[in-house]
């Protein structure tokens, strides 16, 4: 009597170790990320390797897992009762229904999972070699539970489809990394110049590009003295030249190139023709590039500066590989740049920003979610959303913001105070 009950007594916690075992295991794998593993794995952790191929078999891991689980508490709570109905008759089975819940739901559930989730990647290569054999005994077995369910589930009309996730990889880099800045692991900087680079994809040369009305340029008609006085006053080094209009680009000038046309004479006497010899090739790209394709363009070609034109050919704007480095890194500065600062924030929290101000800049800085799909521009965006050309004091209110014109010129608004309703 008193042996099987000894016994019983070590069966049942045994049971209940793997019952610990299981759970923990299917919580560490299920919280371990792939990403992390390949990392572990190329460290030289082989175990990394065995759990990233656990995971590769999520579904027939996470039914032997269940398997396996709901067997052992099942077979615990059975010995349970047989053991303390030997003990205390009848009345054995109501405790060994108290005395089983609370020991399966603390040390075989909680306790076991919060360790798995605390140490999720630890846990998971200490579990994977020995939970691997097991998962491929019971393939047969889960597979079988699989079709099962499947077909369940299209009796009733759910279509299950493995290889279907809900969301893309680069949607799961955004959300991790806004995660790991809210919980305060990851700068701003960082989480901005992350999510600059998934953007590149989505975003089009027009939308960043720079407006062919706010294009430095400089006529090839005019006089050699003219234009060499033009380009030395310019804060940039590369200017799109045009010939009889200047939408007709003809092509840019580098003011290394006319140093070097310089350097050897004692005037700055030169003739247009050594400066029309002197152009670079002009690079025309449809406004409807995205940038990631215009960087790879750009570093490809080495060429930094391109003209963006739209689909009947006409001159739309300008774009640098400037530009698409500030839609990652921030803004980029230097001595010679002239002031552009458009955004400007009062005591009371208001933004005054210039008409031109693009959204996507607004976004970055305040971590606003205003939309830039109709308009690139704050102004485009009042215009759009009015369906008018406002006038100097009115104020609009959308997507949580009141927007007050203060300056505009004709049918351009030029200055806008912006602020929070909430």
């Amino acid at each position: 009597m008193i042996f099987e009950i000894v016994v019983l007594f070590f069966a049942i916690i045994i049971l209940l170790a793997l019952s610990a075992f299981f759970s923990g295991s299917e919580t560490a794998l299920t919280a371990s990320t792939r990403s992390r593993l390949t990392g572990l794995a190329m460290k030289g952790k082989s175990n990394a390797n065995i759990a990233i191929e656990l995971l590769n078999k999520k579904e027939s891991l996470i039914g032997a897992i269940l398997l396996g689980n709901n067997l052992v508490n099942i077979l615990a709570s059975a010995l349970a009762t047989s053991l303390l109905i030997r003990v205390f008759g009848n009345s054995g089975v109501a405790y060994a229904v108290i005395i089983m819940t609370a020991l399966i739901v603390i040390f075989a559930e909680i306790l076991p999972k919060s360790y798995a989730i605390a140490n999720s990647e630890k846990a998971a290569l200490m579990v994977s070699p020995y939970l691997k054999p097991f998962v491929t005994i019971l393939a047969p077995i889960t597979w079988l539970m699989e079709k099962t369910v499947f077909y369940i589930l299209g009796l009733i009309g759910i279509r299950h489809d493995k290889n279907a996730r809900s969301l893309s990889v680069a949607d799961e880099i955004r959300g991790t990394v806004d995660l790991h800045h809210k919980e305060g692991r990851l700068f701003k900087m960082d989480k901005d110049m992350v999510k600059g680079i998934l953007d590149l994809s989505e975003i089009t040369v027009e939308d960043i590009m720079v407006h062919r009305s706010n294009i430095f340029t400089v006529s090839i008609d005019d006089i050699p003295e003219k234009i060499i006085s033009q380009v030395a006053e310019s804060p940039y080094t590369r200017i799109p030249v045009w010939k009889d209009n200047n939408e007709n680009i003809i092509g840019l000038i580098h003011s290394k190139n006319l140093l070097k046309i310089l350097k050897d004479r004692q005037s700055l006497e030169i003739t247009r023709e050594e400066i029309k010899n002197s152009l670079i090739k002009t690079w025309f790209v449809p406004e409807t590039t995205s940038l990631k394709d215009q960087l790879q363009m750009h570093l490809k070609r080495k060429i930094k500066l391109a003209m963006v034109v739209d689909e009947y050919g006409a001159l739309n704007g300008m774009i640098s590989l400037e530009d698409i480095i500030e839609e990652i890194v921030g803004d980029i500065s230097d001595e010679h740049d002239i002031d552009m600062s458009d955004i400007t924030q009062d005591k009371d929290g208001s933004i005054k920003v210039k008409g031109s101000t693009e959204i996507r800049n607004l976004n970055r800085s305040f971590g606003w979610d205003l939309p830039d799909e109709e308009a690139n521009t704050i102004s485009g965006l009042i215009i759009n959303e009015s369906r008018s050309f406002p006038k100097i004091g009115q104020e609009f209110q959308f997507y949580g913001f009141k927007f007050k014109i203060i300056e505009a010129e004709k049918n351009i608004i030029t200055k806008v105070i912006i602020s929070s309703l909430n």
